[in-house]
């Protein structure tokens, strides 16, 4: 990494105030303890373990989006113990986050809230009615118990 220290000084002032306004956050850095982190073996090894719990974890949210669970909260608790290690990982959950805050704050907005709660009026209305239709004309039967009416 060039520190810039082989420069005069006005050039090193310059170059200092351009990249600090350019640069966000620092670079990912595993969370790895220092120990690990000073074998490479061991390090890689750390690594395949930090991918593996992730996946499963994921895994398992994939599967609560089916089953009863919380599977969002799962894939999100997965893709947080991926950005740990990966810098690939803290992006997407990085870019994840400031979805979530935009898609909130959109939600907050009241022409969005009202639009959101006719368009629920509307399909509960609807759904009503078919219902209502169903009970008036074949009463409590399920639909497959119906025999030619």
């Amino acid at each position: 990494m060039n520190t810039g220290s082989d420069r005069g000084t006005e050039a090193s002032a310059a170059d200092d105030t351009s990249t600090q306004q350019t640069t966000e956050e620092p670079p990912h850095v595993s969370k790895a303890p220092a120990f690990i982190k000073s074998r490479r073996t061991l390090h890689l090894s750390w690594q395949v373990g930090v991918f593996v719990v992730g996946l499963a974890v994921i895994g398992a949210g994939v599967a609560m989006l089916v089953l009863p669970g919380p599977g969002w909260v799962a894939i999100f608790a997965g893709l947080a113990i991926w950005a740990t290690e990966f810098a690939w990982a803290s992006l997407v959950l990085r870019w994840t986050k400031r979805k979530v805050t935009e898609a909130a704050q959109k939600a907050l907005d009241p022409k969005v809230r009202r639009r959101n709660i006719i368009l629920t009026s509307v399909g509960l209305v609807i759904a009503g009615a078919l219902i209502g239709f169903y009970l008036w004309k074949y009463g409590l039967t399920p639909p497959w118990d119906l025999k030619d009416q």
